[in-house]
This record gives C-alpha cells, sequence and structure tokens, in this order.
C-alpha cells in the first residue's frame, strides 16, 4: 500500500501526509486533552497542580520507547536527523531556550499550542503565528541569519558516536543504546505515573500517549520514504519554529515549492484542532480588544521565533522530538525553556499587581 501511495504522491506529497496525519493527532492532544506546554508551567508553578507536567512525561517516555524501539528494529536512523548530525551548541541551547521561554510567556502560547488555538478561532494566534514565523526565518535565512552562524556555526558532527544521552552511555558501557534508550523512556513513565491523581486520569493519559505516538509516527514514516523514496528527503518528526515560516512560505509560492513534513505537520494540527474545538462546542471567533496586549504578544513571537531557531526547536522540536533521541541538547534546551517562561509568568503577574 505504502508502495502504491510513494509511486502516486512521489516522496514530497507522501512525506507531507505522514507530517499531517501525526499533525491531526497532535491538534487534537491539544483541543481535547489539554496537552499544552506554557498550560503545565503555569499550572506547576501557579495552580498548585502537577498534572499537565506529569502529562509531557508520559508522553516524552512514550516517544523515547518508541523512537529506539524502531531504533532497535531497523526502522530509523536515528544518526542521519537533525539533531545528530551537527555539534550541539550548549550556550545556543541555553540562550535560545531562554529566549523561546520568555517569548513564550509574553505571546501567550509557543508555536504548536498558537496554531492549536487559532484551529479554535483565536485570532490573535493567527498573528502570533505569522510573527514567530517569519521571526524565525528572518534568524535562519534572513538578514540575521550572517549573525546567526558566526555566533553559532552549525559544525557536522565528526565522531563516530551521535551527540545522544543513550549512545553516549552506551559508547561507555560497550552496550547498544537501544536498551539503554528504552529504559530511560520506562523510567520517565514510571516517575510520571507515580501521583496517584496521574493514574487516575485516564484521559490524560491517554492524549500523553497519543502525543508520544505522533512523535514516532513523524520517524516511522519521514524514514520509509528516505529510505524507499528516490529524493533523498531528511528523516524529521514534528517541530513548529523554522516550519511555520516553511509554511509561509509555502502558502506565498507553493506552485514552484514542493510540499514537505512540516507543512503538512502545520497544517495537521490546525485541522486536528478545528475538529477537537467542534467536537467540544469550544470553536468561536475571538480578537484582542487591548492594543497593549495584542503589542506584547507580538514582542513575544517575535523573541520566541529567533529562540527557537538559535535553540534548534521549540517545546516540541527539542522537548518532545529530540528528547524521543535522548539527544543531549534536549533536557537542557527543556530546562532553559521552563526558566524563560518562569521568568516571562512572573513579570507578567507582578506587573498587575498594585504598587505598594
Amino acid at each position: 500500500m505504502l508502495e502504491t501511495l510513494l509511486e502516486t504522491l512521489g516522496d514530497s506529497n507522501l512525506v507531507a501526509l505522514f507530517g499531517c496525519l501525526g499533525g491531526i493527532l497532535l491538534g487534537l492532544a491539544a483541543r481535547l486533552g489539554r496537552f499544552c506546554t506554557l498550560g503545565a508551567i503555569e499550572d506547576l508553578l501557579y495552580g498548585g497542580s502537577d498534572l499537565r507536567i506529569r502529562m509531557w512525561g508520559i508522553a516524552i517516555g512514550i516517544a523515547i520507547i518508541g523512537s529506539f524501539a524502531l531504533i532497535g528494529t531497523g526502522s530509523l536512523e536515528a544518526e542521519t536527523s537533525f539533531y545528530f548530525s551537527i555539534r550541539w551548541m550548549p550556550l545556543a541551547s541555553i540562550l535560545g531556550g531562554l529566549m523561546f521561554g520568555y517569548g513564550m510567556a509574553l505571546s501567550g502560547n509557543c508555536g504548536y499550542g498558537a496554531i492549536a488555538r487559532l484551529g479554535g478561532g483565536d485570532l490573535r494566534s493567527f498573528v502570533i503565528v505569522l510573527v514567530m514565523g517569519v521571526s524565525a526565518y528572518v534568524v535562519l535565512a534572513g538578514p540575521l541569519a550572517p549573525l546567526r552562524n558566526w555566533a553559532f556555526p552549525q559544525i557536522d558532527v565528526t565522531n563516530p558516536v551521535p551527540p545522544g544521552i543513550a549512545h553516549y552511555t552506551g559508547a561507555w558501557l560497550g552496550l547498544s543504546p537501544v536498551p539503554i534508550g528504552i529504559t530511560i523512556g520506562v523510567l520517565m513513565m514510571v516517575a510520571a505515573l507515580w501521583s496517584r491523581e496521574m493514574r487516575s486520569d485516564f484521559k490524560s493519559i491517554f492524549w500523553s500517549a497519543v502525543v508520544g505516538l505522533a512523535i514516532v509516527s513523524g520517524w516511522a514514516g519521514s524514514q520509509w520514504v528516505a529510505s524507499n523514496g528516490f529524493d533523498g528527503l531528511q528523516v524529521v518528526s514534528h517541530s513548529f519554529s523554522a516550519p511555520v515560516g516553511e509554511t509561509i512560505l509555502f502558502a506565498m509560492n507553493g506552485s514552484v515549492r514542493p510540499l514537505s513534513f512540516a507543512v503538512g505537520s502545520v497544517a495537521g494540527v490546525w485541522v486536528g484542532a478545528f475538529i477537537g474545538s467542534m467536537i467540544r462546542g469550544h470553536f468561536r471567533w475571538e480578537a484582542c480588544e487591548d492594543p497593549r496586549e495584542l503589542r506584547r504578544q507580538i514582542v513575544g513571537a517575535m523573541i520566541m521565533g529567533a529562540g527557537a531557531v538559535l535553540a534548534i526547536g521549540c517545546t516540541v522540536g527539542q522537548g518532545l522530538t529530540a528528547f524521543s533521541l535522548l539527544a543531549v541538547s534536549a533536557p537542557v534546551t527543556f530546562i532553559a525553556i521552563f526558566a524563560g517562561a518562569a521568568l516571562g509568568l512572573r513579570q507578567l503577574i507582578e506587573g498587575f499587581q498594585p504598587a505598594e
């Protein structure tokens, strides 16, 4: 069946279809499962609940187990992924993560969350998505690209061991990285499910699993096309920083640009979120009535887009996709995003407190 689709659609269209299907799952998880990074951080810091942070732990655990199972069966060549093909830059991960988290707090959502809210009719998120996508491409390939390349040059990995936690550990112990990765994934799931509240919330567990499997499906689908197609496409999974900019470019000149996994993924999240909002009866058009709020969100989206390019990923790109391979950049970037978001949220909340 897949061979027939490949012959009919071609490499680019088929990999975009894989991205779209996984994106739909992510969009449904955002609207029906309340899977949201900023919401999880807000709940933990100000709501007294760690439920949604634990949802991230389950999603990451399943994504790790699934990805390393693919590696073990030869269905994923992880070393060809972008996260393993270039040298890790710790400063870029920290600085970019802090910028992304701070911008996320100012804008009120990450790229993934903004696309999901757009699927529910929030026009403010439309502005956030556009600004973040353009900002990402300004730093990635636009006027600020030379400065980025000078400060953080992307150098190909020459070490035969990919920059991954399981791969480094395996090389040190003389073991395969597959059982190490799967063990880490299981431990993360156990830690996330340690809470009785989490274990009793089947809905949250289900949608967390859906998110993790969506990441795995991206790796599996893009690897199959890369292995069986003719265009030499890169093995990828979901991310929502530069892919948003790529989607904007496709919308403007799609007649001369092929479809890609990124475009399919972004479109899929919007479709899934729209379906989810209709199922729940939550779809409604919303706009920003306060110019100051919109200004803050635009500034946040600009910072977020630039930070994601420096960190080579967003809350999904690093926090889930890179984490699924246990890339060394993933936990560092995720912690930096958390710290940046905590700083931004604290600034916003204290800004609304009356002066003494």
